[in-house]
């Protein structure tokens, strides 16, 4: 059983949660994390996906603000060893239900070609061109909620 949580800036989850997002995001690709975006992520909402069974961390995203009526979804990651189960479907459902509570109307995301798919049976849709970062190309994909 998994439970969808928000993971408090600083804590333990957040430190769990940035490991994670290292592990399963950034390494693959010979990326790493720099410290110096802890501080741009303090005012951000995190949200973390635990295991009931052990406790353990096993899924997260971060929310960020982008104006008063859109936030960005960023860094979705999911344990390799937990992918497939819906994890990745409960954390954006959570985290679209966060972000309208707030009054956002938009969720906006760069993702990867790999989970175009993913996010367009979520209801999202790519706007723009596909467009390169560090590399790695990306489809901007927006859904108003």
């Amino acid at each position: 059983m998994i439970k969808i949580i928000d993971v408090e800036f600083g804590s333990r989850r957040y430190d769990e949660l940035v490991e994670l997002r290292y592990k399963v995001l950034l390494e693959p690709l010979g990326l790493k994390f720099l410290d110096s975006f802890r501080n741009k992520e303090a005012s951000y909402l995190h949200i973390g996906s635990v295991e009931n069974l052990d406790d353990k961390l096993v899924g997260g995203l971060v929310l960020a603000p982008v104006n008063d009526k859109e936030i960005r979804m960023m860094q979705v990651a999911v344990d390799p060893v937990h992918q497939g189960e819906g994890i990745g479907r409960q954390l954006v459902g959570y985290a679209e239900k966060r972000a309208k509570e707030a009054g956002y109307k938009t969720i906006v995301m760069h993702a990867m070609l790999s989970v175009v798919g993913f996010y367009e049976k979520l209801g999202y849709k790519q706007e723009g061109s596909l467009f390169a970062e560090q590399g790695i190309t990306f489809a901007k994909m927006v859904k108003k909620l």
